[in-house]
């Protein structure tokens, strides 16, 4: 088996983890509990959206998926950063209304 070969087979195998680990985050994201759980669970579909397109940039070999895999990491990373803090307001909203005679 030469190293090309290797390589691709090692790639696929990564895909096909990464794909697993995305079906496995949708069943957390349909059953979570709470919003937290959720949030969370889309903050890890976008990351591994992000893992596999870079997975199939080593497989193609077409080094512009690099590019669109960061760019999408960066967009999850200011969307999981708005959730939070909308959370985090909803949060303090119910707490002040609970203390509110």
């Amino acid at each position: 088996m030469s190293g090309a070969m290797a390589l691709q087979w090692a790639g696929l195998a990564a895909l096909g983890l990464l794909l697993i680990a995305m079906f496995v985050t949708v069943i957390r994201l349909v059953r979570g509990p709470n919003l937290g759980d959720r949030i969370l669970a889309l903050d890890m579909i976008s990351l591994l959206a992000a893992a596999f397109i870079a997975g199939i940039a080593v497989v193609t070999g077409f080094s512009l998926y690099i590019d669109i895999a960061i760019a999408l990491a960066l967009v999850s990373f200011l969307s999981t950063v708005a959730l939070a803090r909308y959370l985090l307001a909803r949060a303090s909203r119910r707490s002040r209304t609970e203390e509110a005679p």
